[in-house]
């Protein structure tokens, strides 16, 4: 499976220069705990950072530091590491690890955003492939009891 089947299209962003309270209050209102910061400056969506709920907790909330005059860009992670609509889960879980990163943005061919992978995401998937492995040991024991009466 390709991640482009499998990422999230409705992507939350923002632009660096957005304050850290108003971040968080995008994050809340699409239901996300990440925003992927992106540079629109040639007109397209791509991304250069990543911020989530924990960023901010971390390095605003827990140093006493102001939201609203902190950017996003003060806090991102960066560089970021993203991955290709094109590859495969595995390459994904591999680039993941390698990393250290619960959140891998999608690209299109010309590097903007397409969507966001996440380690859910790839649980949920990886999940219901071993449900299916299981069902198969489960059919094949019905199959083999009913040919041997």
């Amino acid at each position: 499976m390709q991640l482009k089947e499998l990422c999230v299209l409705d992507v939350a962003c923002c632009k660096k220069g957005t304050s850290v309270a108003e971040a968080a209050r995008l994050m809340r209102q699409h239901h996300t705990g990440d925003l992927i910061v992106t540079d629109d400056s040639d007109g397209t969506r791509e991304p250069v950072g990543i911020v989530t709920d924990r960023d901010i907790v971390m390095e605003v909330v827990a140093k006493g530091q102001d939201p609203d005059r902190l950017q996003v860009g003060q806090i991102m992670a960066k560089p970021i590491v993203v991955a290709s609509g094109s590859e495969d889960i595995a390459t994904a879980i591999e680039r993941m690890r390698t990393h250290g990163v619960r959140r891998l943005p999608i690209v299109d061919d010309n590097d903007a955003v397409l969507g966001i992978v996440t380690l859910d995401d790839l649980y949920r998937v990886l999940a219901d492939q071993t449900a299916a492995l299981a069902a198969i040991v489960s059919k094949e024991q019905t199959r083999e009891n009913r040919h041997r009466r």
